[in-house]
């Protein structure tokens, strides 16, 4: 559900173009398509604007419309967009072949994500011989900020203001287990700013270690590694956590290059 933010508007926004965005956003994974109410319902906008902004939308090629049901869903306009950023990433450009070289070599996953709002958007996702039995992570996917080591890495880099922002999310998004959660959250914050990495096992038999990567210019991202079917133990987090800080080194040093020469293309 959309945050209960206002829509500028006026000089310092656009209404429609805000709404139209957030009509896109109500589309998730596990969703194919949604009519305008259940938009409305997600969006927290009137459904007679949905209605309107719908039609829009599928006149640019933005939605497809669904007549039989009276619904609509994401048109391959969409897919391209993100085509059009992956393949124009500089930041995957010369983090992409890094990242898959150390899961071969360490033989673990390898994911780098920047935050959206209060999730986690991974940018690439490296799975180091994947069994179709596990859960399986690819571009683009979403996951809670505040649940994975990734979103608390984040957390742990971003200033002040913003972090305490996103906590009081958290903390409405779930109520019943806020306090446990925000001490979880802090936990891992510490822990970044003390060993420049946080552990979190979020799901059974997975372990994952995360780091965050912030250079002048660029977005905050957040670096980790993970490993399937085990048992977390410290030893192994510290394991882990040597690796990848080694690694995140050397990740920042490619990216600290010249500006001109990393954004070429």
């Amino acid at each position: 559900m959309a945050s209960a933010r206002q829509y500028a508007g006026g000089a310092n926004g656009n209404r429609s173009l805000e709404r139209g965005i957030e009509i896109l956003r109500a589309f998730r994974p596990g969703v194919d398509t949604l009519g305008n109410g259940e938009i409305a319902e997600r969006t927290r906008l009137p459904r007679s604007t949905v209605s309107r902004l719908t039609k829009t939308l599928v006149k640019f090629g933005m939605l497809d419309e669904v007549p039989i049901e009276r619904n609509y869903r994401l048109a391959a306009a969409v897919l391209s967009l993100g085509h059009a950023f992956r393949m124009g990433s500089p930041v995957l450009r010369v983090l992409g072949p890094l990242m898959r070289a150390e899961s071969t070599r360490r033989r673990l996953n390898v994911g780098l994500a920047s935050g959206d709002r209060t999730m986690m958007v991974y940018l690439e996702s490296i799975r180091y011989n994947p069994r179709p039995t596990l859960r399986s992570i690819v571009a683009g996917q979403q996951v809670p900020m505040e649940l994975t080591s990734l979103g608390r890495a984040y957390l742990a880099a971003i200033p002040d203001a913003a972090r305490d922002r996103l906590i009081g999310q958290f903390k409405r998004r779930n109520a019943a287990v806020a306090k446990t959660l925000n001490a979880d959250v802090q936990k891992s914050i510490r822990a970044v700013k003390r060993y420049g990495y946080c552990a979190v096992s979020w799901q059974p038999g997975v372990l994952a270690v995360a780091t965050p990567i912030v250079l002048d210019g660029l977005p905050v991202y957040a670096l980790n590694m993970s490993m399937q079917d085990i048992e977390p133990s410290e030893a192994l987090s510290a394991e882990m956590g040597e690796y990848l800080m080694a690694f995140a080194d050397r990740c920042k040093h490619a990216l600290s290059g010249p500006r001109d020469e990393l954004f070429q293309a």
